[in-house]
């Protein structure tokens, strides 16, 4: 499977095409829709967020609720477009009244785009690399969930850590993730600890009146996954590799953690790895240190990890900058922004993972059409009887 995405921030719509989806997949547009719903929810968004009602709309490759094997066109449209239709005009020259953007934001793409793609204006460089983008990869991981849950498999999300602000919580590795991310999504942080949602929430409001932003730590959880996704044999088909790729590409996201990835870097080999036993069945682990991954595949345990958000590049009190023109100091550009998004984050990070987890599944499983790949799924049984077949 593949996608590829298009839009800008305050253009006509976003939007992206999936390709390698098998036919007669059924594809639930209202189960999109709610999942679009979810990343714009938490407490700390921006004004944006009182704009937008995002809703996909189908532009090809499905009919009648299944899809056809060809290309699967989705579509969100930008209410805030109408609001931006001069400066965003597709063609014609610019309005003489325009003002171009010539002030960076630190921290953001604005000045490492502008110096790669030569542009004067540096609208050309923040529309793409908006965090409006990452409706594209709700959309796509929409579409993964619903090849992954009829596998039996699913994804979830919770906020750990925010503004400093570390929750208590822990659950159980072997709860259904998706169970975890809907119990997340009844809290205004996605916290699981209501002591820890109560001082997040201030933590944001301070920062708020601070003009400041706010970063923090989302945990990810996958259950139902069979031993073997992923490959040791190729760098790019290790399942670790792909995931890093996945999830490090979002905005923001400056770290990435699998399992106890660091706690394990301070101790000894002994106390990193989860020993083996035999089991009813085949083998079983005493515990799950490594994250659900071992020699870039999944193992068959739940895959588990972490991912750093940094605080919003842009600010209320904005951070020293230079005009452009006159390369002379003054305050950095101020675009509408959220204070945090570390819940959405979360949203827009089990929807990466969704789709990774996918293409992963359909490797193994995938056939032209979907009931042949639920088939193959269901044929696929316990590998455990070939490795106690005969010795040589």
């Amino acid at each position: 499977m593949r996608w590829l995405s298009a839009g800008e921030s305050h253009g006509p719509a976003m939007g992206i095409v999936l390709e390698g989806l098998p036919a007669g997949l059924p594809v639930d547009l209202q189960r999109i829709n709610a999942e679009l719903a979810r990343r714009q929810a938490g407490h700390g968004r921006g004004g944006r967020m009182a704009i937008e009602r995002d809703q996909a709309e189908v532009l090809a490759g499905l009919r009648h609720g299944l899809t056809l094997g060809s290309p699967l066109l989705l579509v969100v449209r930008n209410r805030d477009h109408a609001n931006w239709t001069r400066e965003m005009d597709p063609a014609g020259p610019p309005p003489p009244d325009l003002e171009e953007l010539r002030v960076p934001r630190p921290g953001h793409a604005d000045l490492a785009g502008a110096l790669k793609y030569g542009h004067r204006d540096l609208r050309n460089v923040l529309e793409r690399a908006s965090a409006r983008e990452t409706v594209n990869r709700v959309l796509a991981g929409a579409v993964a969930m619903q090849v992954l849950e009829p596998l039996d498999a699913q994804v979830g999300s919770f906020v750990a850590e925010l503004g400093g602000v570390v929750s208590a919580a822990r659950p159980e590795l072997e709860r259904p993730a998706r169970e975890l991310a809907l119990a997340a999504d009844t809290d205004p942080v996605r916290c699981l600890d209501t002591a820890a949602t109560e001082r997040m929430v201030a933590a944001i409001d301070a920062a708020r009146e601070q003009g400041e932003t706010l970063g923090g730590v989302a945990e990810l959880r996958a259950t139902g996954l069979p031993a073997g996704l992923g490959s040791h044999v190729h760098w790019d088909r290790r399942l670790d590799g792909r995931l890093g790729a996945a999830l490090l590409s979002l905005p923001a996201v400056k770290g990435l953690e699998l399992g106890a990835a660091f706690a394990q870097a301070a101790g000894s080999g002994s106390r990193a790895q989860d020993p083996l036993r035999p089991a009813a069945g085949g083998v079983e682990r005493e515990g799950n240190r490594q994250g659900g991954l071992e020699g870039g595949m999944s193992n068959g345990e739940t895959l588990w990890l972490r991912l750093a958000m940094k605080p919003l590049s842009t600010l209320g009190r904005p951070l020293p900058s230079v005009h452009l023109d006159e390369m002379v100091p003054c305050d950095a550009h101020r675009e509408r922004s959220d204070v945090c998004a570390l819940p959405a984050l979360a949203v827009v990070a089990e929807h990466a993972l969704a789709w990774v987890l996918a293409e992963a599944l359909l490797e193994v499983f995938g056939a032209d059409t979907w009931a042949e790949t639920m088939r193959r799924a269901a044929r696929a049984g316990s590998r455990w009887e070939a490795l106690r077949g005969p010795r040589r």
